[in-house]
């Protein structure tokens, strides 16, 4: 991990598909996105939530519904925002390679020189590496409870498995080839969790105790797990949360076409209708294997990638094809610095206490039913601040 001094690196052409190594215009909507994606577990929620209960209106009481977590089978906003951020990533991989590719004179990851490849994979490797880590010190490494109490899952170890299994796919398959390691993916998943018996329970129980999924956790993953006898980051359902991530390297791949049949506006509107298609194939599959964000079931997938689809190609219409970028703004704060934000809101800064200690006494001016709103406020603008203060020094958190 390093600070960068820098912006980030705009965002280029790759490969995957035939297209010319030549330099695109930046996905400002990207880091708008990402962005976007990360205010919700940053602190936004809790606006929504305490603003929910001071007014009791029902819009707010839906948006307060939604920024929770579903008990199991289901589907809510709240459990879109990990997978999200994993489709994002996705996105980002085959602009991330521009630079190489465009040394080496290349069209194709596959076709970098063997050193080349080598530089890359180290890489890959030390980033996976560092977000495991990452998550480990989250969920409390440094508490030294033991090792039994110690939670070795975790969603950025996730997201750097995830990333980094999608990469390899991206590296040695061409598009077809990445396409049916998606398709086997989603598929053989499924297909475990539904032939193969689990004892005491037998083949096809999409319970938390008595799927595979919880199986496989309660024997190989060690330490303590997020709930008795299953884990929402276990080993078994991160293999699909890679589908997750290539679904993302296939849209990346997409929009960094650079040619005059695909404009930008025919590609925001060609994201839009595959967004449909796959929400529409998610929720037939949900009728064998049923949306779940715990078990990240194949339908899931589907489903929220449809949904991630959406978001990004309404953000891209908007943003990059239209031009309005100065409403997205605070967004990309957030897009652009979101690991670090992400710790930081997991616990490593107060935010609550810079907020009561610099608007705490206007907030006991307001009424008691709005205090907890404006205290919410206060963290969202204090981030904010914050992420503006690294943003104007240059100072990035990368991976």
């Amino acid at each position: 991990m390093n600070t960068n001094t820098t912006t980030p690196a705009a965002p280029t052409v790759a490969a995957g598909l035939a297209t010319s190594v030549a330099k695109l215009p930046r996905l400002f909507s990207l880091d708008a996105l990402r962005g976007f994606d990360m205010f919700w577990i940053m602190s936004g929620e809790h606006v929504i939530h305490a603003m929910a209960k001071a007014t009791n209106w029902p819009v707010l009481l839906w948006m307060s519904a939604q920024l929770h977590h579903t008990d199991w089978n289901g589907i809510t906003f709240y459990d879109m925002i990990f997978p999200l951020f994993l489709f994002i990533a996705g996105v980002s991989m085959p602009y991330s390679f521009h630079n190489k590719m465009e040394k080496a004179g290349v069209n194709n990851p596959m076709d970098l020189p063997r050193g080349e490849k080598k530089k890359i994979y180290q890489s890959m490797i030390r980033r996976t590496l560092i977000l495991l880590f990452l998550g480990l010190v989250v969920n409390g490494l440094f508490r030294f409870d033991g090792y039994e109490n110690t939670r070795f899952a975790s969603v950025l170890g996730r997201i750097g498995l995830a990333w980094f299994f999608a990469g390899l796919i991206y590296m040695n398959f061409n598009l077809r080839g990445q396409l049916f390691c998606f398709a086997g993916i989603l598929v053989g998943y499924w297909a475990a969790m539904m032939f193969i018996p689990v004892p005491g329970y037998g083949a096809g129980v999409l319970t938390m105790q008595g799927s595979f999924e919880s199986y496989v956790d309660q024997l190989l993953l060690p330490g303590r797990l997020h709930d008795p006898g299953h884990d929402p980051e276990g080993i078994l359902s991160t293999i699909p949360a890679i589908a997750s991530a290539l679904l993302g390297v296939f849209t990346g791949q997409f929009l960094k076409l650079n040619n005059g049949q695909w404009p930008m506006y025919k590609k925001g509107i060609v994201l839009f209708a595959a967004g449909l298609v796959l929400i529409a194939l998610g929720s037939l599959w949900n009728l064998n294997f049923p949306i779940n964000k715990r078990l990240w079931t194949s339908s899931f997938v589907l489903f929220v990638g449809g949904w991630s689809m959406l978001f990004l190609s309404v953000f891209y219409l908007i943003i990059d094809v239209a031009g309005y970028r100065k409403w997205a703004f605070p967004f990309m704060l957030i897009g652009v610095n979101s690991i670090l934000i992400y710790l930081a809101a997991e616990g490593m800064i107060d935010f609550k206490y810079t907020s009561g200690f610099i608007f705490g006494g206007l907030i006991h001016l307001a009424a008691a039913s709005w205090q907890a709103t404006l205290t919410a406020v206060g963290v969202v603008f204090v981030q904010l601040a914050f992420l503006y203060f690294l943003y104007k020094k240059k100072i990035f958190l990368k991976i």
